[in-house]
């Protein structure tokens, strides 16, 4: 099926690497197309934040590394700074389907539960990394705190730090942000929604 999309100039016995080919050699994969592919997304993401960003003035820096941010862990190393200078982006999804970002410290956790009887909401649930993409255009472990539809939940002990670091957009970047203007760019409710 594959070599019926190939063009016909492509469709030789001309050994890997001068044409790609479906096919393994010597039972090795090649996946340079698809680092290619990751690689190039990743940068669209970021670009996209960076212009919501100036587009929206909001007063933030926007970090980019060469290594991975997706955890608290990775990230704190990246800026050097400690787990309580980050948060992390927690999406929720109700019964409607409807995108509710929990924003915590980056060492505390959600309670969905508190979530859902504050809100009077039954039935929510963590959202899939192919939801969390779809409903925010940014993909899991890089989602910002802001820049797409969601009801935003602040809790306050996030607004106990001036500066916090949030999704950069991609797993390789970071956002500077004050918690005040964190607030300003999401209109976001503070209420407890750490265990």
């Amino acid at each position: 099926m594959f070599r019926q999309l190939v063009p016909p100039s492509l469709n030789d016995n001309t050994p890997f690497p001068h044409r790609l080919s479906p096919k393994p050699r010597s039972g090795k994969m090649y996946h340079v197309k698809a680092l290619i592919l990751k690689g190039s997304l990743m940068n669209i993401y970021e670009q996209r934040l960076r212009a919501y960003l100036q587009e929206q003035q909001i007063q933030a820096e926007h970090l980019s590394f060469d290594q991975p941010c997706h955890s608290v862990a990775e990230a704190a190393l990246a800026v050097n700074a400690s787990p309580q200078e980050l948060v992390k982006n927690i999406c929720l999804l109700d019964t409607e389907g409807h995108l509710i970002t929990a924003i915590v410290k980056g060492e505390d956790r959600v309670s969905v539960s508190r979530i859902a009887k504050t809100l009077q909401r039954e039935a929510l649930r963590l959202a899939t990394p192919a939801e969390i993409l779809g409903k925010t255009g940014y993909p899991c472990g890089g989602t910002p705190s802001f820049g797409y539809q969601a009801m935003f939940l602040i809790d306050p002990k996030v607004m106990e730090r001036e500066i916090v670091f949030t999704g950069g957009g991609s797993e390789n970047s970071l956002v500077k942000i004050s918690t005040e203007e964190l607030v300003r760019a999401n209109q976001g409710r503070i209420l407890r929604i750490r265990k």
